[in-house]
C-alpha cells in the first residue's frame, strides 16, 4: 500500500503524465464544442444587388442559390464586392440577362459559380422543368468528427502507456531502481505497483473522455467501460516493457512516440482502407488498438456484436503480454544469476 503511495504522489511532480492525462479531455471538449457549430451556412454563396437594377423575378430567383444583399446605392454595392471578408458577388442587369461582379480576390468556387450564373440564368425556364433531388445528409456517427473522437478516446487509453514508461525510467535516473532490486518484494507486488497508477488514471482518462465525446446507451456505456478498461491494462503494460528494455529518458521517449504513432496510425487505415485482403485485416488485430478503435465506431453505429468480438481480442492481447512479462522477468533474472 505505501508503494502505491509514493507512486501516487510522483503524479504530481509529473508533467508529462499530468499533460497525457488531461490533453485527450481537452481535446474532447473542443471537439465537442466545434461539433455542436452549425456551419451548414458557411458554404452558402452571397449575391449582392442594386435596389431597383434588376427585377423582382431575379431576386427571388436569386434566393434559391443563395442570400441576397440589397443595396441603396451603386457606391454602396461596390463598397461590398470589395469587402476582402467577404466572398460577394455582384449581380446586376445586363439587358434581358445579368452579369456579375467580382473584386478578385474571391476563392475559386465562387469564381467558376459567378462564370455560371448568367447562363444559368438564362436557361432558368428549362432547368425549371428538371425534377430536383435533396440528397439525405449522410449518418454523422461515420463521419470524421466521431473518427476524431476515437482517436481521441485511444490516446487517453494510452496513459497509462506513458506514465509506467516514463516512472521506471525516472527510477533509473535517480537510482531507485537500484533499490527496488533489493526490497523484500515479489515480482507481482513489483507489477501491480507499476502498473496500477498508470491503469487506474488511463482509465480515469478515457472514461471522462468518452462521456464528453459519446452519448451511448446504457448496454453501449457498459460495452464501452469494457473496452476502457482492456485497453488501458494492455497499454499500461506496454509501459513496463519500455521502462525495462529504454536505456535512457530520451530513448524512453523515442519508444513512446513510435508505440503511439503504430497505436493511431495502423487502425485508422484499417478503417479507412479496408483491406481486400483478409489475411492482412486480421495481421491489423496484433495492435491492440486496432481492436478498441473498431469497437468503439461500432458502439457509436449502435452495434455490439462486433464490440463484442473486438472484447474478446483485447482480452487475449491482456493475457499474452502478461504471459511475455513474466517470461521476461524469468529470463532477466536468470540473467543477473548467470552474472553473480
Amino acid at each position: 500500500m505505501k508503494g502505491l503511495i509514493y507512486q501516487l504522489k510522483s503524479v504530481r511532480k509529473d508533467k508529462f503524465c499530468i499533460m497525457s492525462f488531461l490533453l485527450p479531455i481537452a481535446i474532447a471538449i473542443m471537439l465537442n464544442i466545434a461539433g455542436s457549430i452549425d456551419l451548414s451556412s458557411s458554404g452558402e454563396y452571397d449575391f449582392c444587388v442594386v435596389e431597383g437594377n434588376i427585377t423582382a423575378e431575379t431576386q427571388t430567383w436569386l434566393t434559391k442559390y443563395g442570400n441576397v444583399t440589397i443595396c441603396q446605392t451603386k457606391e454602396e454595392w461596390l463598397l461590398a464586392i470589395k469587402e476582402p471578408s467577404t466572398n460577394r458577388i455582384g449581380v446586376e442587369a445586363d439587358g434581358k440577362g445579368i452579369r456579375t461582379v467580382l473584386s478578385g480576390d474571391e476563392a475559386t468556387i465562387w469564381r467558376q459559380t459567378a462564370s455560371t450564373l448568367p447562363v444559368l440564368y438564362e436557361q432558368r425556364e428549362l432547368l425549371s422543368e428538371i425534377p430536383i433531388r435533396i440528397l439525405e445528409q449522410p449518418d454523422m456517427p461515420t463521419g470524421f468528427p466521431y473518427i476524431l473522437m476515437a482517436v481521441t478516446l485511444i490516446v487517453a487509453m494510452f496513459m497509462g502507456c506513458t506514465f509506467n514508461a516514463m516512472n521506471i525510467l525516472s527510477e533509473k535516473e535517480n537510482g531507485v531502481a537500484l533499490i527496488n532490486e533489493i526490497l523484500p518484494m515479489t515480482s507481482g507486488q513489483y507489477v501491480i505497483q507499476k502498473i496500477f497508477i498508470g491503469f487506474v488514471f488511463g482509465c480515469l482518462s478515457a472514461v471522462v473522455t468518452a462521456t464528453i465525446c459519446f452519448r451511448l446507451s446504457p448496454v453501449g456505456a457498459a460495452a464501452m467501460l469494457a473496452l476502457t478498461i482492456l485497453s488501458a491494462f494492455v497499454a499500461a503494460l506496454i509501459g513496463l516493457f519500455v521502462g525495462h528494455i529504454s536505456d535512457g529518458l530520451m530513448a524512453g521517449i523515442v519508444y513512446i512516440k513510435v508505440i503511439m504513432i503504430v497505436f493511431m496510425t495502423v487502425p485508422l487505415l484499417k478503417y479507412l482502407v479496408p483491406a481486400e485482403n483478409n489475411v492482412l485485416s486480421y495481421i491489423c488485430y496484433l495492435i491492440p488498438s486496432s481492436a478498441t478503435f473498431e469497437g468503439i465506431m461500432e458502439l457509436v453505429n449502435g452495434s455490439t456484436a462486433t464490440a463484442a468480438k473486438d472484447m474478446v481480442i483485447l482480452g487475449v492481447h491482456c493475457v499474452g503480454w502478461s504471459l511475455l512479462y513474466v517470461f521476461f522477468k524469468q529470463k532477466k533474472g536468470k540473467q543477473r544469476a548467470a552474472i553473480k
